[in-house]
């Protein structure tokens, strides 16, 4: 269990605001956190992982992280942190990087295997492409089987099909390694795949938490959206087949005909309008 009680006066977006959380976290739990720019996001990310001063306790596994009296130093909390910079190290090749987190050689075996770099594993960053480094980049943050994995956003810069890939094998990690992960993002359809649980700030405050469905999930279809989706996920209930799709900042299900089910994929980009109420595939 991740326990996280602090308190941090920031500056943000609309000017100044106490960056005000209290959360418990259970272990494994994969956490998504969004908000407007300048919510506190990524400084919430930084305290957790040392690298920022605040108020109040953290603590991981009945162990202090922090607290009024002490703060456990960074290299002490067992944390993978992976960024949208890569932050490599253009002077190795990508299994020194990886080594020279933890000489731990069956680890780095493993990790390059899960994420296609095997091949690879001899060349220098330069010679990698954006999604193959950030692949390095999260290999990297396993390599001291941490016990925290945070995410900042890291997937934003890299196209569409080369995003779903890497979320498919950060979920494989997530999974394999039994990690508790927090992420930022603003991307739902990133946040529906990955997380099971939601967090919302404003100004520094948790205005929303629940699951991934309870928040995103549009059930009032009568307002206006976008027409313009990406499917999810494609199930059947009930001898009725849905799908899930995101469309802007919302997730909505669908009902659709066998023959769009067959003809389908995730990943897939649809036009959806609204007739009666109901959204329908155009």
């Amino acid at each position: 269990m991740l326990k996280i009680n602090i308190n941090k006066p920031l500056h943000g977006a609309k000017g100044k605001m106490n960056l005000q959380i209290n959360l418990e976290i259970k272990q494994g739990e994969f956490l998504a956190i969004s908000g407007e720019s300048g919510s506190g996001k990524t400084t919430l990310l930084r305290i957790l992982a040392g690298l920022e001063e605040s108020e109040g306790n953290i603590s991981m596994r009945n162990i202090s992280w922090q607290s009024n009296e002490k703060k456990l130093p960074t290299q002490q909390r067992k944390i993978g942190f992976v960024f949208q910079d890569y932050a490599l190290f253009e002077n190795m090749t990508v299994e020194q990087n990886l080594l020279f987190v933890e000489k731990d050689y069956a680890l780095a075996e493993r990790l390059l295997e899960i994420t296609g770099l095997t091949e690879l594993r001899k060349r220098s960053p330069k010679m990698l492409s954006g999604g193959q480094k950030q692949r390095v980049s999260l290999c990297r943050a396993f390599m001291r089987r941490p016990t925290l994995l945070l995410l900042d956003e890291p997937l934003s810069a890299l196209d569409p099909k080369m995003r779903t890939q890497l979320q498919d094998e950060i979920l494989t990690l997530h999974n394999e390694f039994s990690t508790t992960t927090i992420m930022v993002s603003h991307d739902p359809s990133e946040i529906y795949r990955l997380a099971s649980r939601m967090v919302v700030l404003d100004q520094g405050l948790v205005t929303k938490d629940g699951s991934v469905q309870e928040i995103l999930l549009k059930k009032d279809h009568e307002n206006s959206f976008a027409f313009t989706g990406e499917v999810l996920e494609i199930l059947t209930r009930a001898s009725q087949h849905i799908a899930t799709v995101a469309i802007n900042l919302k997730i909505i299900e669908i009902e659709i005909s066998e023959k769009e089910a067959e003809a389908l994929m995730v990943g897939d980009t649809i036009k959806v309008g609204t007739k009666t109420s109901a959204p329908t595939i155009l």
